[in-house]
């Protein structure tokens, strides 16, 4: 085995990575090494993360100066997921900076805490155009190749900014490899710009499918929010069409998993609507704990107003959970060709009608007018730890063709 992994280590670049106060923060990201990790040699996750100040400008910089000092004693590798090695390297950044100046301080102090020398793995990963791809970019070494994720929600806002729109094409350009999780960043990306179009590939976020509810599904009447509490995720709506189907049904209930500025507002407007009881607020999960509670719930409603994935939705079809969700981007995209199958889709409107109504179809259908499994089975090969692990994996290593992941089992947990 050692034998068939030489040459094949590879190190992350993620502005995300979950931590102990952020336990959901970038789960996407550790499913991905997760998903990857097998078959492969050494793995190495570099989490930049933004420490935010707020301070006079003089206590800024005496404070970046001791941290600099600082770095080379405090940095300790710890065990991540499929046996990979996470370094933390804190970045100390100030409000009102671009886009691309926040990516300058992600690669100038991952530079420092790498002594000024380059990543050492030949294949760099890089999660985000510019905070994961020009940090990559400008500490990888010369002959390493570097690749690059983009699903971020907000690329709109990085685009919209000078600066930070030319140094996305530097990285576009420079990279070995760019990807993106759904098709509608690929058309955002090609039209932006327009002559490194052929560079953008699609590669999913991987879902585990290791992990099926011990039972069916059996009414829909506990319903199940997992996301943050914005205003892009339609959970003001949500909870207004929750009243009204709990007038009709009082045995619902409603749980809303997730942090958000939108939580005591949505409180609040709970006890106005008299639901407060049957409503409950989680605040942040880990990702166990979200698939915990997939598996006790009955229905997933995620109203979003745009979503570039979705990767909620597609967790809880993969748990036996069938989904009612808006066609805003992305989910109309992961769920094409099975639809009805795992759930019930909706048109995005300002109102709350549209997901009473969506909620009222599905109920008439359930449940024999739904295929879980079969939705569950066509999700697994599109968006599976195999599947997104050896289609990696040919861009990663195409001398060494596919890694028989198949036959290791693919990372699936």
């Amino acid at each position: 085995m050692a034998t068939d992994l030489a040459g094949r280590d590879v190190a992350v670049v993620t502005p995300w990575y979950p931590n102990p106060k952020q336990e959901w923060a970038g789960a996407f990201v550790q499913a991905m090494v997760e998903a990857t990790a097998q078959g492969l040699g050494e793995v190495t996750v570099y989490h930049t993360e933004a420490w935010l100040m707020r301070q006079p400008l003089a206590e800024v910089e005496a404070a970046r100066e001791a941290h600099r000092r600082l770095l080379p004693v405090a940095l300790h590798p710890a065990p991540a997921v499929a046996g990979a090695r996470l370094v933390r390297v804190p970045v100390p950044t100030v409000p009102d900076y671009t886009f691309a100046e926040l990516a300058e301080q992600h690669a100038l102090w991952l530079r420092e805490a790498l002594g000024g020398e380059p990543i050492p793995a030949p294949v760099v990963h890089a999660h985000v155009g510019l905070r994961g791809g020009w940090t990559a970019l400008e500490n990888a070494r010369p002959d390493a190749r570097v690749f690059v994720t983009e699903h971020a929600s907000f690329l709109d806002q990085v685009l919209d900014q000078p600066d930070s729109r030319d140094m996305y094409e530097r990285v576009l350009d420079r990279c070995t490899g760019f990807f993106v999780v759904t098709d509608v960043l690929r058309d955002k990306l090609a039209a932006a710009f327009p002559s490194l179009a052929h560079k953008i590939e699609m590669i999913s976020n991987p879902i585990s499918f290791g992990r099926p509810r011990p039972s069916p599904v059996t009414e829909l009447r506990r319903w199940l929010y997992v996301g943050t509490l914005v205003e892009r995720k339609g959970v003001d709506w949500l909870l207004e069409a929750f009243a009204e189907c709990h007038a009709e049904d009082p045995e619902l209930t409603l749980t809303m998993a997730g942090p958000g500025v939108l939580a005591a507002r949505l409180a609040e407007r709970a006890a106005e609507l008299g639901v407060d009881h049957a409503v409950s607020f989680l605040g942040a999960v880990a990702p166990d704990e979200a698939t915990r509670l997939m598996r006790e719930h009955d229905v997933l409603v995620h109203p979003a107003r745009w979503e570039t994935f979705g990767v909620s939705i597609i967790e809880a079809v993969a748990a036996g959970l069938p989904v009612l969700v808006t066609r805003c981007g992305g989910p109309e995209r992961t769920l094409a060709g099975i639809e009805t199958a795992a759930g019930e889709m909706i048109d995005v409107e300002e109102n709350s009608e549209s997901i009473v109504e969506g909620y009222r179809r599905l109920c008439d259908r359930f449940p024999d007018g739904l295929d879980l499994a079969k939705a569950r089975e066509i999700l697994d090969q599109r968006f599976g730890y195999r599947t997104v692990a050896e289609a990696h994996h040919r861009h990663w290593f195409p001398e060494a063709g596919t890694h028989d992941a198949a036959a290791d089992g693919g990372g699936e947990a």
